[in-house]
């Protein structure tokens, strides 16, 4: 059966066509109602491929991808447009039914538009998530480096479960997720493809132009992540943090913070949170907790400034605000969990030695520490995972990219973001001020950007929208 699956495979790799829009069923395709935010209905086509878990691997197990398809409504359709969420572990499908459902919509203009799940997420994931046997010890004092290691020995033991479920981890990187966007086209029937993604989405398209760049058409990239920006550059998370008190009128953000993080080093409250039996229990709420909380809460202005808010009150002794929010959200002492796509994708495309080294000096004496970039712990837990630094190396194309960046971004910052796409000669680039990470929605004039950039009109380089009016 094996064998026969993978002749498939092969055999449907060798079709290429030229693209067309899809208002029928593909092989294997059914159609559904897809429900919108609204609980509107639009036709829609549910499909999937099956692919290698580890090309490497000429025993591989073989997985399926599942993607829900928009047939275009245009009078002159374009090649397919594939959806890439973020995270790494967002779904793709799922996106498409929350507030990006009309943008969704509005791309139907230009070709069928695809909400891919990416291997490991969404209805493409069959693995579960591992909890491990250590538990989080929230009721007590542990040194940062007691909690890395307690994290790194419970990651040891996930990949060994999940190993011994059958699962080759080793598959689970963003090379393998562009062999699958080559499938997914083939599967399509289409010469070329146009790719359309936001945060880890922008780290796979990057990737896509490097790998398979003849096959691609265009790309609109928001909050773009370097192929070598994985792991973040601490001091440009401090200058954030300048930038972003700033704007708020807040103009020693940073000595709040720090502040905090003194005050918690010396006397950790402790908190009472309720566990998912509705029982109270203790939580030691430590600086690191609040690094992790922050890592967390940066992406966008309106998240951000509820952070501010729980740093004020911690400043004057107020645990009301935070203890509020770890209620929703933290259950105290329960078992260390990974996602496995999520930990392997970013451990995979890692940092190179340099840059490692110089992350590793910033977080001594940065806002938020190892805890922005927690994953680099990571790396050496599996580094048979790790990429090759020539993955991380730029692409260098001619390949038509819009690129939409926020100035307010608290993950990818404009900075990090202009260096990602340097090696691009064909580039537009929107610049949204003050707005955050998750800006497709901010302001109708993103999508009428988009639209006009798919239409292949003309613009400028670089431009930039300002601030809508409130």
């Amino acid at each position: 059966m094996r064998t026969a699956i993978r002749a498939l495979i092969l055999a449907t790799a060798s079709v290429a066509a030229l693209s067309v829009a899809h208002a029928t069923p593909l092989t294997d395709e059914r159609l559904i109602e897809f429900e919108a935010p609204d609980h509107s209905v639009t036709e829609a086509y549910r499909g999937e491929i099956f692919v290698p878990e580890n090309r490497a691997d000429p025993e591989s197990r073989i997985i399926r991808i599942e993607y829900v398809r928009f047939p275009a409504t245009g009078d002159t359709s374009g090649p397919p447009i594939i959806y890439l969420s973020g995270g790494p572990g967002g779904s793709g499908i799922n996106t498409a039914k929350g507030p990006r459902f009309p943008l969704f919509m509005a791309m139907r203009e230009f070709g069928d538009v695809i909400a891919l799940d990416q291997r490991g997420t969404g209805a493409s994931n069959d693995i579960e998530v591992c909890h491990a046997s250590l538990h989080n010890q929230d009721d007590s004092y542990v040194s940062d480096r007691d909690f890395l290691s307690r994290q790194r020995l419970a990651l040891d033991e996930c990949f060994e479960r999940w190993t011994s479920d059958g699962v080759d981890i080793a598959g689970y990187n963003t090379l393998e997720n562009v062999a699958d966007i080559d499938a997914l086209r083939m599967h399509l029937g289409a010469e070329k493809v146009s790719l359309w993604g936001i945060s880890y989405g922008s780290h796979l398209a990057l990737a896509a132009l490097k790998e398979m760049e003849d096959r691609i058409d265009r790309i609109v990239i928001a909050s773009a992540e370097g192929l070598d920006q994985t792991i973040k550059l601490p001091t440009r998370t401090d200058d954030y943090f300048a930038r972003f008190g700033t704007s708020i009128g807040h103009e020693d953000l940073p000595g709040l913070i720090r502040r905090v993080h003194a005050q918690l080093d010396v006397a950790p409250p402790r908190l009472q949170l309720t566990n998912r039996n509705g029982e109270s229990m203790d939580f030691l709420l430590q600086r690191r907790d609040m690094q992790r909380i922050a890592s967390a809460m940066i992406s966008d202005p309106d998240r951000a400034k509820m952070l501010v808010g729980l740093y004020e009150a911690l400043d004057t002794g107020d645990t009301g605000p935070v203890t509020g929010l770890m209620s929703r959200f933290v259950r105290p002492n329960e078992p260390i969990s990974f996602n496995l796509m999520s930990v392997a994708m970013d451990i995979a495309s890692g940092t190179s030695a340099d840059r490692r080294a110089l992350i590793e000096t910033q977080a001594q004496s940065s806002l938020l520490g190892p805890f922005l970039n927690q994953s680099v712990e990571f790396e050496d837990t599996a580094p048979e995972l790790v990429l090759s630094d020539s993955f991380r190396v730029n692409p260098v194309s001619d390949v038509p990219v819009l690129l939409l960046s926020g100035t307010l971004d608290g993950r990818t910052y404009l900075q990090s973001q202009i260096e990602a796409v340097s090696g691009l000669s064909n580039l537009d680039h929107m610049i949204v001020e003050g707005a955050g990470h998750n800006l497709f929605m901010w302001s109708p004039e993103v999508t009428n950007r988009i639209q006009s950039f798919m239409r292949r009109a003309p613009s400028s380089d670089i431009s930039t929208l300002e601030k809508p009016s409130q």
